[in-house]
């Protein structure tokens, strides 16, 4: 029998996986299955922990989507990892370092119960997100069927494109989000973000995810928007996000600094799958 517990992070919900004490083999088959809403558990992303592979880190971390196919980011797994290493007794700490494939994050038990993640620097060079363009710049135009389209790119451990919208319940978000998120121009896909703006402390946003479709919440494609907000001056340092389950709270002071989020974790249930 494999052990799981079900949590969310604002509706955006994950399967979460103990590597420690139980032996498992991933295989892309295996999360789709997990992941299927009909004949699986059901969810967005299938998180997982393990043993720490980089010097100074206390746990690995690794998250697959429903696809089967293995990313480097996810913001709100990442608050829903701390509170399960935390509620499942494999850590005392509040402050807890944590490897991905994309890099080293550090996640933070606040007292209000809620996590804070230090998502790390925002990556702007194209080859790097990946991206197909000649150079960094604030702002790209990206050719679709439908037209041009302005967005701002920015890798958050996944590479994010970020579009401003002036009503987010009538823009044709879902015609473009598929669009954009298959791009030729993102090797790799993207998460394709919509965000409208109301003030320069608040906005509001939706994410259709690469190997996920549309969530009800996206922790680094909110940061990501306000990376995007930030270079555009329509934003400012701290800055409450409004997704479809939420809110979350995103400070990013600019320049080569770190981002800093903050947002509710929360654990569904606790079950058995047949192995």
């Amino acid at each position: 029998m494999i052990r799981f517990t079900k949590m969310h992070g604002l509706g955006n919900d994950f399967v979460v996986l103990d590597g420690l004490r139980q032996t498992l083999e991933p295989s892309p088959e295996w999360i789709r299955m997990l992941a299927d809403r009909h004949f699986g558990i059901g969810c967005d992303q299938v998180l997982i922990v393990e043993q720490p592979r980089a010097q100074g880190t206390d746990f690995h971390y690794r998250i697959f989507n429903a696809d089967g196919g293995e990313v480097g980011q996810c913001g709100n797994g990442a608050r829903c990892f701390a509170r399960f290493v935390r509620d499942q007794g494999l850590t005392d700490k509040d402050r807890i370092r944590v490897g991905t494939a994309a890099g080293v994050i550090e996640l933070t038990l606040l007292a209000d119960g809620r996590v804070h993640v230090d998502m790390g620097r925002p990556q702007f060079d194209p080859r790097r997100i990946p991206f197909l363009a000649q150079a960094r710049a604030n702002a790209y135009v990206l050719g679709l069927a439908t037209g041009n389209l302005a967005i701002g790119v920015v890798g958050l451990g996944n590479p994010h494109a970020v579009t401003l919208v002036d009503d987010l319940d009538r823009a044709p978000i879902e015609r473009l989000g598929p669009l954009i998120v298959a791009h030729q121009d993102f090797p790799e896909g993207v998460n394709a973000g919509f965000m409208q703006v109301l003030a320069t402390d608040r906005a509001r946003l939706r994410v259709f995810e690469r190997g996920v479709g549309e969530t009800l919440a996206c922790g680094s494609g909110a940061c990501a928007a306000v990376v995007c907000g930030r270079q555009w001056g329509l934003l400012g340092e701290r800055v409450q996000i409004e997704l479809p389950g939420g809110e979350l709270t995103i400070e990013w002071p600019g320049g080569d600094t770190s981002i800093g989020m903050i947002g509710p974790a929360t654990r569904v249930f606790d079950g058995e799958l047949a192995s």
